[in-house]
């Protein structure tokens, strides 16, 4: 393509020419086949004003096709995308991203102490194995637990839609459907994210996205312990699909010792007790809003305890609905009768004559059967003529209940009893 700067080749050696940019997920799109057209130095970077080749693709369907804003030397000092100027890494604003790592903006404002400082950090780029940000970015602390609970894991592609239809806001557009951008109500001017300078995003400064997310994050839920100190089990929620017992025990055993793991995969959850109340509470507070497996931000927080757990219910789910009392049967069975605390003295018999021992065992009569034989009858047996049959439903008393599988007229419910010769 024909370059866009003229005759212009002041300090061309400097000029930029790459054969892939630097982007983020959310600008590449979710196609996995993209075209790309390149031209070379087609533009001035925004912040260097250097020269540099520019890519432009369109990341999906019904997606505004998109184009590199700044050169790579530049994305490279900040390690930011060359489209949104947003972190590679936590996908957030410069300036919430140097916030949360402590580090202050060192790079100057003027054109030629720029142009000196760009040049040097070039350098630094190509000494550098390419694998780490480089200048106060690469010498930055590890990152606060802020950045960690606002850092974006999945890729959020609506922010590549069409702009909004000028045409339309006037009510003049006449496409339809076939209409390139949004039919929507723009944004109230009023409104402080109405007002974006590239400029200022990549200095961190004056960003109203930015302001946002750090207002956010100061109104964060914390995950305070419970009270009871009993408890030293964990609740990781939506863990999907695909995690294993070992990756949460590989994130987890460095907060102290584990007891348990319980996958509940129905649930997409588990439960994490550990030996100690300590351990338990640094896992709680290194994780909470912290944990990312797979990709994936998951939910901790802390385990019931064992009352709450038998006050909702076994386990802590909640009891299922109970059923409809039958007609006729009373709807708490009555309490069992109480044995003796002696047992009577016949209620053991060992009859020495027979040989070998046999061991009778005379049991109380049940209640509504008559009573056994006198002793010297031999063992006792049913009456032969059975007992008598139960009384209606109507008419028994209440409390007593009848299963007919106590009816001893049914088939299997008489026993042979073989005499000893």
């Amino acid at each position: 393509m024909a370059t866009s700067l003229g005759s212009n080749t002041y300090n061309r050696q400097n000029w930029e020419d790459s054969d892939f940019p630097i982007l983020c997920q959310t600008c590449l799109g979710e196609n996995p086949y993209i075209r790309m057209t390149k031209e070379k130095y087609g533009k001035e970077c925004k912040i260097c004003a250097r020269p540099f080749t520019v890519f432009r693709w369109c990341p999906g369907v019904r997606m505004r096709f998109k184009k590199t804003e700044v050169c790579q030397t530049c994305s490279k000092m900040k390690n930011v995308c060359q489209t949104c100027l947003l972190d590679l890494e936590y996908g957030l604003p410069i300036q919430v991203r140097d916030t949360g790592m402590s580090v202050k903006d060192d790079m100057p404002r003027s054109d030629v102490n720029k142009e000196y400082y760009t040049q040097n950090m070039e350098r630094e780029i190509q000494n550098s194995d390419g694998t780490r940000p480089v200048g106060m970015l690469g010498k930055a602390q590890n990152p606060g637990d802020m950045l960690l609970k606002l850092a974006r894991t999945t890729p959020y592609y609506k922010r590549n839609r069409p702009h909004i239809c000028s045409f339309w806001v006037k009510g003049e557009c006449k496409r339809g459907e076939e209409c390139p951008y949004r039919h929507e109500k723009p944004t109230d001017p009023d409104d402080p994210l109405a007002d974006q300078n590239i400029k200022d995003r990549y200095y961190g400064i004056n960003d109203p996205v930015a302001d946002k997310l750090l207002k956010r994050a100061s109104s964060m839920p914390r995950l305070d312990p419970p009270e009871d100190k009993s408890i030293t089990t964990l609740y990781i929620g939506g863990l999907g699909e695909n995690v294993t017992d070992s990756e949460l025990r590989n994130n987890f055993y460095q907060y102290g010792e584990i007891r348990t793991i319980t996958l509940v995969q129905r649930q997409q959850c588990a439960f994490i007790q550990f030996a100690t109340r300590q351990g338990a509470e640094l896992a709680a507070e290194k994780t909470f809003n912290k944990l990312i497996i797979n990709g994936r931000r998951l939910a901790v927080k802390w385990g019931r305890s064992q009352a709450a757990k038998e006050k909702d219910g076994k386990d802590g789910f909640e009891m299922g609905t109970g059923l409809e009392p039958v007609p006729g049967l009373p709807a708490t069975l009555p309490p069992p009768p109480a044995l003796e605390e002696e047992a009577p003295a016949n209620y053991f018999n060992l009859d020495p004559s027979s040989s070998p021992a046999v061991l009778n065992i005379s049991l109380p009569p049940p209640p509504g059967l008559p009573n056994p034989p006198p002793p010297g009858f031999g063992p006792p047996m049913f009456h032969p003529m059975g007992p008598p049959p139960p009384p209606p439903m109507a008419l028994r008393p209440p409390g007593q209940i009848h299963y007919p599988s106590q009816d001893p007229q049914r088939m299997g419910a008489h026993a042979a009893i073989r005499h000893s010769d």
